[in-house]
């Protein structure tokens, strides 16, 4: 699956947060920031991170793909976070 394939499928809008920072994995309600965050935890396992979310291996691929799109937007949302 192409980058964009995966995004429509998994990736959302949240609804109660606008903004690209704030797009969540469909069906899940995971914020694509929170499995970013995960991700550089674990030292990039997607795999831990499906599984310690409870998500589809996909799911966690479109996160990054996302992530991938709006870096600049997501790391400033998770340096929100960590202040």
């Amino acid at each position: 699956m192409t980058d964009q394939e995966l995004i429509d499928k998994y990736i959302e809008p949240n609804r109660q947060r606008p903004g690209a920072a704030e797009a969540r994995v469909a069906e899940y309600g995971v914020p694509v920031w929170a499995l970013v965050g995960q991700l550089e935890a674990v030292r990039s396992d997607v795999a831990r991170v499906a599984h310690d979310y409870q998500l589809p291996r996909e799911a966690v691929e479109a996160a990054l793909a996302y992530y991938r799109r709006y870096k600049t937007l997501i790391d400033a949302r998770l340096e929100a976070n960590a202040s």
